[in-house]
């Protein structure tokens, strides 16, 4: 059975905020696990991040947001019916 696999959105930083990560996750990495990547490596375990992790945040971040909106539209629905005149 084959199922069609759905491509994950793929998240982009700015080049000054991927610098940041690159440098907290190699600084993360040395600190707690003494663990010294290259440049190269780095930027591959963060390509995993951006590709197979951060999506499920995101998409968390969405859902959160689509159910904070839906609130606030109701009650603001509410609030036009309160205003009716009979």
């Amino acid at each position: 059975m084959s199922r069609s696999k759905t491509k994950a959105p793929i998240l982009t930083l700015a080049p000054e905020q991927e610098r940041e990560a690159l440098d907290t996750l190699k600084r993360f990495l040395e600190d707690r696990f003494e663990l010294e990547l290259g440049s190269f490596e780095v930027a591959e375990v963060l390509e995993l991040f951006t590709h197979h992790i951060a999506p499920h945040y995101y998409n968390r971040a969405i859902a959160d947001v689509q159910l904070h909106l839906k609130e606030r539209f109701e009650s603001i629905e509410s609030d036009l019916w309160a205003l009716e005149k009979p």
